[in-house]
Protein backbone atom coordinates (compact mmCIF):
# COMPACT_ATOMS: atom_id res chain seq x y z
CA UNK A 1 0.00 0.00 0.00
CA UNK A 2 1.35 3.58 -0.96
CA UNK A 3 1.84 6.55 0.95
CA UNK A 4 -1.24 8.17 -1.15
CA UNK A 5 -3.41 5.26 -0.13
CA UNK A 6 -2.20 5.70 3.48
CA UNK A 7 -2.61 9.21 4.24
CA UNK A 8 -6.06 8.59 2.31
CA UNK A 9 -6.49 5.97 5.56
CA UNK A 10 -5.50 8.57 8.19
CA UNK A 11 -7.88 11.03 6.98
CA UNK A 12 -11.15 9.08 6.88
CA UNK A 13 -9.84 7.54 10.60
CA UNK A 14 -9.85 11.15 11.36
CA UNK A 15 -13.35 12.42 9.65
CA UNK A 16 -14.97 9.43 10.71
CA UNK A 17 -14.27 9.12 14.45
CA UNK A 18 -14.64 13.10 14.33
CA UNK A 19 -18.34 12.62 12.90
CA UNK A 20 -19.28 10.07 15.20
CA UNK A 21 -17.52 11.84 18.10
CA UNK A 22 -20.10 14.75 17.27
CA UNK A 23 -23.16 12.53 17.04
CA UNK A 24 -22.57 10.59 20.08
CA UNK A 25 -21.27 12.98 22.39
CA UNK A 26 -17.93 11.61 22.49
CA UNK A 27 -18.65 8.21 22.66
CA UNK A 28 -21.38 8.48 25.58
CA UNK A 29 -22.31 5.20 24.76
CA UNK A 30 -19.89 2.90 24.97
CA UNK A 31 -18.78 0.94 28.19
CA UNK A 32 -15.01 1.62 28.09
CA UNK A 33 -14.55 -0.43 30.74
CA UNK A 34 -15.90 -3.50 28.91
CA UNK A 35 -14.38 -2.56 25.63
CA UNK A 36 -10.65 -2.51 27.45
CA UNK A 37 -11.38 -6.01 29.17
CA UNK A 38 -12.57 -7.27 25.74
CA UNK A 39 -9.61 -5.91 23.69
CA UNK A 40 -7.28 -7.15 26.59
CA UNK A 41 -8.54 -10.50 26.17
CA UNK A 42 -7.83 -10.61 22.39
CA UNK A 43 -4.61 -9.09 22.89
CA UNK A 44 -3.51 -11.81 24.87
CA UNK A 45 -5.30 -14.37 22.61
CA UNK A 46 -3.14 -13.15 19.46
CA UNK A 47 -0.12 -12.96 21.03
CA UNK A 48 0.03 -16.55 22.33
CA UNK A 49 -1.22 -17.32 18.22
CA UNK A 50 1.89 -15.30 17.30
CA UNK A 51 4.54 -17.06 19.59
CA UNK A 52 3.19 -20.39 18.17
CA UNK A 53 3.77 -18.86 14.88
CA UNK A 54 1.16 -17.97 13.15
CA UNK A 55 1.03 -15.57 10.19
CA UNK A 56 -1.55 -11.82 9.68
CA UNK A 57 -3.51 -13.75 6.83
CA UNK A 58 -3.91 -17.43 9.22
CA UNK A 59 -7.79 -17.72 9.68
CA UNK A 60 -7.70 -17.83 13.72
CA UNK A 61 -5.78 -14.53 13.12
CA UNK A 62 -8.55 -13.09 10.71
CA UNK A 63 -11.18 -14.10 13.61
CA UNK A 64 -9.20 -12.42 15.59
CA UNK A 65 -9.73 -9.38 14.16
CA UNK A 66 -12.86 -9.66 13.25
CA UNK A 67 -13.56 -9.92 16.96
CA UNK A 68 -11.03 -6.44 17.11
CA UNK A 69 -13.40 -4.81 14.59
CA UNK A 70 -16.53 -6.07 15.94
CA UNK A 71 -15.30 -4.36 19.51
CA UNK A 72 -14.34 -1.41 17.69
CA UNK A 73 -18.04 -0.87 16.01
CA UNK A 74 -19.42 -0.68 19.67
CA UNK A 75 -18.16 2.86 18.62
CA UNK A 76 -19.14 3.72 15.31
CA UNK A 77 -19.13 0.95 12.16
CA UNK A 78 -15.61 2.81 10.23
CA UNK A 79 -15.22 2.37 6.76
CA UNK A 80 -12.15 -0.20 5.27
CA UNK A 81 -9.88 3.09 4.90
CA UNK A 82 -10.47 4.22 8.57
CA UNK A 83 -9.69 0.76 10.04
CA UNK A 84 -6.73 0.48 8.16
CA UNK A 85 -6.04 4.26 9.68
CA UNK A 86 -6.79 2.57 13.01
CA UNK A 87 -3.72 0.10 12.26
CA UNK A 88 -1.13 3.16 11.15
CA UNK A 89 -2.41 5.25 14.66
CA UNK A 90 -1.62 1.87 16.66
CA UNK A 91 1.85 1.99 14.48
CA UNK A 92 2.29 6.17 14.46
CA UNK A 93 1.17 7.25 17.91
CA UNK A 94 3.50 6.46 21.02
CA UNK A 95 1.80 5.59 23.21
CA UNK A 96 -0.85 3.68 21.32
CA UNK A 97 2.20 1.46 19.85
CA UNK A 98 3.63 1.28 23.56
CA UNK A 99 0.87 -0.11 24.97
CA UNK A 100 0.08 -2.54 22.36
CA UNK A 101 3.72 -3.58 22.33
CA UNK A 102 3.41 -4.11 26.40
CA UNK A 103 1.33 -7.59 24.98
CA UNK A 104 4.11 -8.51 22.96
CA UNK A 105 6.70 -6.42 21.12
CA UNK A 106 5.80 -7.20 17.62
CA UNK A 107 2.06 -6.90 18.07
CA UNK A 108 1.27 -3.39 16.90
CA UNK A 109 3.10 -4.69 13.38
CA UNK A 110 1.58 -7.82 13.49
CA UNK A 111 -2.23 -6.09 13.90
CA UNK A 112 -1.29 -3.82 11.46
CA UNK A 113 -0.58 -6.45 8.99
CA UNK A 114 -3.63 -8.84 9.93
CA UNK A 115 -5.67 -5.73 9.11
CA UNK A 116 -4.63 -4.89 6.06
CA UNK A 117 -5.72 -8.41 5.57
CA UNK A 118 -8.89 -7.98 6.54
CA UNK A 119 -10.24 -5.06 5.02
CA UNK A 120 -8.76 -6.54 1.77
CA UNK A 121 -10.91 -9.35 2.08
CA UNK A 122 -13.51 -8.48 4.73
CA UNK A 123 -16.60 -7.10 4.46
CA UNK A 124 -19.22 -4.97 6.70
CA UNK A 125 -17.14 -1.66 6.57
CA UNK A 126 -19.06 1.28 6.59
CA UNK A 127 -19.17 3.44 3.14
CA UNK A 128 -15.91 5.65 3.03
CA UNK A 129 -15.62 8.82 4.48
CA UNK A 130 -16.56 11.36 1.70
CA UNK A 131 -18.67 8.70 -0.42
CA UNK A 132 -22.10 8.98 -1.22
CA UNK A 133 -24.27 6.43 0.85
CA UNK A 134 -26.40 3.87 -1.19
CA UNK A 135 -30.02 4.27 -0.70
Amino acid sequence: MGNSYEDKCRRSLAEEQAKSLAETNNWEHVDRERVHQDWDILYREITAFMDGGSLPGDPQIQEFVRRHFDIACRFYTPSREAYVGMSLFYAEDEAMRAFHNSYHPGLVDFLGAAIKVFAEQGSGFAPSAGAEASV
